[in-house]
């Protein structure tokens, strides 16, 4: 699941690195309800292109309507797009480090119960095997109903 958060992101980012362009662009709008950051790319071969920043993690960067920004985009795919200071240095992943921590919690919690569970049998188990794991009494030529005689 901590993958599921964790690698889109950071491929996105490792990406805008390797073959990224940095422009200059205004923001154009803002909403939070469904939450985005629009803008238009002002100084670059896509110049007056609109386009909705990535999220990163959930995440928008805080700014309002009018601002300038720089950000770094795909030449090839312009929608992927974030600030120029998140390919940089990305901000925590929240939800990844969440769901990792979780994980981590769960794997110890059922290590510990899988231990407690051998100690258990170890120390207050039978003292002897049961009579049916020693193959019991031999049944009689009654119970068999063996009738010769």
């Amino acid at each position: 699941m901590a993958l599921f958060f964790a690698l889109p992101s950071r491929s996105l980012v490792q990406d805008l690195r390797s073959h990224g362009e940095s422009a200059a662009a205004t923001v154009i709008g803002v909403d939070s309800k469904p939450k985005y950051v629009k803008v238009r790319l002002v100084t670059s071969a896509q110049a007056g292109t609109e386009v909705k920043l990535t999220d990163y993690a959930g995440m928008l960067p805080e700014t309002e309507t009018g601002a300038s920004m720089i950000v770094t985009y795909d030449p090839k795919d312009p929608s992927r797009i974030l600030a120029q200071s998140w390919v940089e240095d990305p901000p925590a992943n929240l939800p990844a480090y969440g769901t990792s921590a979780l994980a981590v919690i769960c794997l110890g919690l059922t290590t510990a119960v899988i231990w407690r569970r051998f100690w258990i049998l170890r120390t207050f188990g039978p003292e002897e095997p049961s009579a049916s794991s020693k193959g019991g009494k031999k049944p009689s030529d009654k119970s068999t109903g063996n009738t010769k005689s």
